[in-house]
């Protein structure tokens, strides 16, 4: 007897046509977008530059963003001394021992992880720097045998004319990429958090870098204090029509020594739980744009750093949720874009929001 055949349903096929188009993934990730350009995984090599932040240097601030840890999220890099404000001076070989020692870290733990390596400026603000010392630390790390691109992470803050210039003349070696840590569009939660910075010059280091051909990938915190589901997803769709190449989402970890840990401490904040971060994770990846390639959807907090929340530490097990939750409910990037209103955003709750400034 001849088995019977299931139709799949409109929303099955537009789902696995996602899945074809993103090698095996209901959205475009990092990996895939690698591939393509590169025809093999590349990992990222984490450098420091021995920079700081005008949100710690007295600037803007002393203390950084309120969810930022001492060593400005740069806790996976090789780690090396910051210079002092004014006191900056070329190390010859110290990018390039970074990038030796980096390597020699992922491959001590993987069989294989190519020939080919992205050097991740992360730790602070790699833009904040004169421009001579700049030009140093980046030279050296594109002409590492193995660097096939180079990422800078930093403030929308923190650019001149000269340093826009010297990137361009860096893309015109390797692939340049600039992460800003922009969190959210919303100027009332910039300000409980510390950014240091109004959206308006987001928008105005955007335009400049993608008139230069740089890819932006931008970084989205969510779970923000005083943040609802809403206005994470007003977020998003701002971004979509910014032009940026990539985006990393971020849960909002509470780490040690941090303002945000005194808050959480004090029972003024509460993190997301594992159930309420899924449900905006996956409105937020349903109402991007196919064109962004997502280079993050969860994030590792220092387990020596980290307070909240305890369930971020499983990883594995929540991308696999995450991944779970996509195929049953038949969701991929971008699907939501233009909805009718047929299909229902996933509804949660969502810590109270805290007193207005």
């Amino acid at each position: 007897m001849a088995r019977r055949r299931h139709s799949r349903t409109p929303e099955t096929a537009a789902y696995d046509q996602a899945c074809r188009r993103w090698n095996g993934k209901p959205y475009y990730s990092l990996d895939c977008y690698l591939k393509q350009q590169f025809g093999e995984k590349i990992y990222k090599v984490a450098i420091d530059g021995g920079m700081t932040c005008p949100n710690r240097d007295g600037t803007k601030g002393i203390s950084g963003c309120s969810f930022c840890s001492a060593g400005g999220s740069g806790e996976f890099a090789v780690t090396r001394k910051a210079s002092s404000s004014g006191s900056f001076s070329p190390d010859p070989g110290i990018v390039t021992r970074q990038i030796d020692e980096g390597i020699n870290r992922l491959r001590s733990g993987r069989k294989y992880c190519g020939e080919q390596y992205i050097a991740y400026f992360q730790s602070y603000s790699n833009t904040y720097a004169p421009v001579s010392y700049l030009r140093s630390l980046y030279q050296e790390a594109l002409t590492h045998p193995q660097t096939a691109a180079l990422s800078i992470a930093t403030r929308p803050d923190c650019f001149s004319p000269e340093i826009y210039e010297l990137l361009s003349e860096c893309q015109q070696q390797k692939p340049v990429w600039v992460e800003l840590g922009l969190q959210t569009m919303h100027d009332s939660t910039a300000r409980i958090i510390h950014r240091g910075y109004p959206l308006s010059c987001f928008d105005a280091t955007v335009r400049e870098l993608r008139r230069r051909g740089i890819p932006v990938i931008v970084h989205v915190i969510l779970g923000l204090p005083g943040e609802d589901h809403h206005q994470m997803l007003q977020t998003i769709r701002y971004l979509n029509e910014t032009g940026i190449s990539g985006i990393k989402l971020q849960l909002l970890h509470i780490l040690k020594e941090t303002s945000l840990a005194e808050d959480f401490e004090k029972g003024t904040i509460t993190p997301l739980t594992k159930d309420e971060y899924i449900a905006i994770l996956l409105d937020c990846i349903a109402h991007l744009s196919p064109d962004i390639v997502i280079h993050r959807i969860t994030g590792d907090g220092p387990k020596d750093l980290l307070l909240a929340p305890a369930w971020s530490m499983k990883k594995r097990e929540i991308l696999n949720t995450i991944m779970h939750q996509m195929k049953v409910q038949h969701l991929y990037q971008g699907c939501q874009i233009n909805e009718t209103g047929q299909r229902q955003h996933f509804s949660c709750p969502v810590h109270e929001k805290e007193a207005p400034l």
